[in-house]
């Protein structure tokens, strides 16, 4: 049964978007293997979060990815033994520890992000500009009604998914 006051087609948006997001997964999942080292989703998650937070501490790291202190801890030792982070004492707060990426773990990031933007472009690309426009749109809206409930969970205002619009990038199906 339709929502009401929905003026689209979809019975039920948020599975409309769940099954979005188990397609974007295989998107971000094609052409990474070449991409070294390897992380897994959980220490790509960690990697995003201290590039939306530089300098974080390890318990807002913790607050962000819904993990406890020892979890985070140890997630942190194994992106720092593979060079994609560091940590180091607070300039002012002896008893805290911040959390920064190396360039190592922006190249990483910047690598991954590269694959996943050809990955949508091939996508968008086959479809018309006005559902381009009307995709863009939509996940703008989604974006901002996110952040608004999650902060923390919101990506550097740097991320590829606040560049310029996404048709700059795909070539027009006309």
């Amino acid at each position: 049964m339709p929502r009401p006051g929905r003026s689209g087609a979809h019975e039920d948006p948020a599975a409309a978007l769940a099954a979005a997001a188990d397609l974007l997964a295989v998107l971000q999942a094609r052409g990474q293997d070449g991409v070294e080292p390897a992380v897994s989703p959980s220490q790509l998650r960690a990697l995003l979060a201290v590039e939306g937070a530089e300098g974080v501490n390890l318990r807002t790291l913790g607050d962000v990815l819904g993990s406890r202190p020892p979890s985070v801890s140890r997630l942190c030792d194994r992106l720092e033994a593979m060079g994609l982070l560091t940590r180091s004492p607070h300039p002012s707060r002896r008893r805290e520890v911040e959390v920064r990426l190396t360039p190592q773990g922006r190249a990483l990031l910047d690598e991954r992000r590269a694959i996943r933007v050809r990955e949508l472009s091939a996508v968008l690309g086959r479809m018309t500009p006005e559902a381009v426009d009307a995709l863009v749109a939509g996940l703008e809206a989604f974006r901002e009604a996110a952040a608004g409930g999650y902060p923390a969970a919101a990506p550097p205002a740097d991320a590829d998914c606040s560049a310029p619009s996404a048709r700059a990038s795909v070539p027009d199906s006309a």
